[in-house]
């Protein structure tokens, strides 16, 4: 690292930015404010040095990474750095942005803040685009449950053996089901509204990834593919899994990955006493929760049924192989610790936590199969 570098700690918010600065020298100062807008970055930068002397940090948050595209683009080394693993002196009672912006660029400079990955654009508007249809599954439970309640309040029962939320069963909510009161038949026209136009939000975002999928970049477009090999990953699940992890040469073990989900089990051990607990819920919520869902699907035998079949159609010999090992990998796991007396759901984020590492090696397996240069076919005789 060149002496001249000089260190920048930005400490960003919806209108303002606390900027400091680390010189080389050891001096660490405070520049002041500015406005958290375009211009107000770009006459910074010209007024501190030449954009290449210069490395820009800040922490990850609702912001964004606007201020990263933004900073890249104007030459200037930029990295965000992860906050819950930003270190804090223990005594510190005092905490304000200027204090916030001096002790990034102090711990940028002495090198103990952890970066994460950034997207680019594409890959950041096809995340929110996953994430969207997500918030649409969940509005379309709490309206489900709001109807539900409302009918069992009122001792609306459905016909024994009709499944819940099929379609025979709306049929009956629309045509069966009528309350004399009029606030009453008002209120449960509402909360049918609701379900249904949840219903139909969810089956347009599920076009639009669709859609969008098919224009992503050949590196998303491939893993989105190649994970649907998996038991119990679908389309959108394997989409989620693709845009949540991103690059996933950025992670060198299986590992890793599993800690960046948050299924490993911290430990507090000491001495020679060790001490194993829960999984740490760190990293990214959006992978584990997606993980954990597609784990269900391994306490059955192995098998291959007309929709697995399908999502395979086209893949190569070695990411069928691969999803097959896991389908007997994690059913054994999964009998044996049932076996043991263990509850179902933690066998099934245990499950969680080894179907992350095969995820790593479908995606490693994708990548090798990319960057392979292929073999011609060999000429007929």
């Amino acid at each position: 690292m060149k002496k001249t570098t000089r260190f920048l700690g930005l400490d960003v918010h919806a209108d303002t930015i606390a900027v400091a600065i680390a010189e080389p020298g050891g001096e660490v100062r405070s520049l002041g404010t500015i406005p958290n807008r375009a211009e107000s970055v770009r006459r910074l930068v010209k007024r501190l040095a030449p954009p290449k002397t210069l490395r820009a940090c800040y922490e990850a948050g609702p912001c964004g990474y606007v201020l990263y595209w933004q900073l890249s683009e104007l030459g200037v080394t930029c990295e965000v750095i992860a906050p819950t693993l930003t270190p804090v002196k223990p005594g510190e009672r005092v905490k304000t942005d200027r204090r916030d912006a001096e002790r990034l660029a102090r711990s940028y400079r002495s090198g103990d803040l952890t970066a994460v990955w950034v997207p680019d654009r594409a890959h950041e508007a096809l995340r929110d685009l996953v994430r969207a249809r997500l918030c649409a599954k969940r509005d379309e439970v709490r309206h489900r449950h709001r109807l539900q309640r409302l009918l069992l309040r009122h001792g609306r029962h459905r016909p024994a053996g009709m499944g819940v939320w099929t379609a025979g069963h709306l049929k009956w909510l629309r045509q069966s089901v009528r309350f004399e009161e009029v606030a009453l038949e008002l209120t449960r026209v509402d909360y049918l509204h609701e379900v249904e136009r949840a219903r139909e939000r969810i089956e347009r975002l599920d076009r639009a990834i669709d859609e969008v999928a098919r224009t992503a970049s050949a590196e998303i477009r491939a893993l989105i593919e190649g994970l649907q090999a998996l038991r119990g990953m679908a389309k959108i699940s394997a989409a989620t899994i693709a845009v949540e992890v991103g690059v996933p040469s950025r992670f060198r073990t299986a590992r890793q990955l599993m800690g960046y989900a948050g299924l490993v089990p911290c430990e507090h051990s000491s001495g020679s006493r060790v001490r194993r607990g829960a999984i740490t819920k760190t990293g990214n919520a959006h992978l584990r929760r997606i993980l954990i869902e597609a784990a269900w699907a391994y306490r059955h035998r192995p098998a291959v049924g007309p929709a697995l079949r399908r999502r395979q159609q086209g893949l190569s010999e070695e990411l069928k192989a691969i999803g097959w090992k896991a389908q007997h990998r994690l059913y054994g796991r999964y009998r044996h610790l049932v076996s043991r007396g263990k509850s179902h759901q933690n066998v099934v984020t245990s499950i969680a936590r080894e179907l992350a590492g095969f995820v790593w090696a479908m995606a490693a397996e994708i990548e090798r199969q990319r960057h392979e240069p292929r073999r011609p076919a060999p000429l007929a005789a």
